[in-house]
């Protein structure tokens, strides 16, 4: 019975170490098409982060394969739901990086639109994106005039200009109360030269917490 309860604890640690031993075991040299599986995998299981992970082997094992060019698309989509913003924008900015040529680049430009429009989830906030946002909707507007994508890209762009607009309103307000009639003055001069001045516009609601900065 001695023997036994020494042997035990030890038993029991040597299967606790082959046990880890096996799960840090790394994976690689994997087929393509192994990699790209295991990131749609992920992916429906909501795991965004083993996703990414997977895309980094396969990216590092197979710098020329075809799938990489989906495989972007896909996780660039995914991050775009979960509201991962920044995520997304790193795998379009690869993306037209790696395949930017005038045929491939249109769908990744309109996901980069959307998934900066969608990021605007608070008023009066990070002005200059919304400005570099619209210049990318113009630009997509002019290179792609026939596109499938038009109607929702000229959605995005009133609704940022108003978005705009708003900002510029609230800024030249601000100058205002806190005695910079110059300031004020420069902010009232870009509104005065607004296509949308005289829309009206439903403000954005802005909680007590906040309203009393901003």
């Amino acid at each position: 019975m001695k023997i036994l309860k020494i042997l035990l604890p030890v038993i029991f640690l040597f299967i606790l170490g082959g046990c880890a031993k096996k799960e840090s075991v790394e994976v690689y040299n994997k087929p393509a098409l192994y990699w790209y599986g295991q990131i749609v995998k992920e992916i429906k299981n909501q795991d965004l982060e083993k996703a990414d992970d997977y895309f980094t082997s396969l990216s590092s094992e197979h710098v020329e394969s075809p799938l990489l060019q989906t495989s972007m698309l896909i996780l660039a989509n995914a991050h775009i739901e979960e509201e991962e913003y920044i995520l997304a924008n790193f795998y379009l900015d690869e993306y037209i990086k790696r395949y930017g040529d005038r045929k491939n680049s249109q769908y990744a430009k309109f996901l980069k639109i959307k998934a900066n429009f969608e990021s605007f989830t608070k008023p009066n906030r990070n002005q200059q994106l919304i400005i570099d946002t619209i210049r990318n909707t113009k630009e997509f507007l002019n290179a792609y005039p026939n596109s499938q994508y038009v109607p929702m890209v000229n959605t995005i762009l009133v609704k940022l200009e108003l978005a705009n607009l708003q900002t510029t309103q609230e800024i030249a307000s601000l100058y205002n109360r806190i005695d910079k009639p110059k300031a004020s003055k420069i902010y009232k001069e870009k509104i005065d030269r607004s296509s949308l001045k005289e829309a009206n516009m439903i403000k954005p609601h802005v909680p007590w917490y906040r309203a009393w900065f901003e």
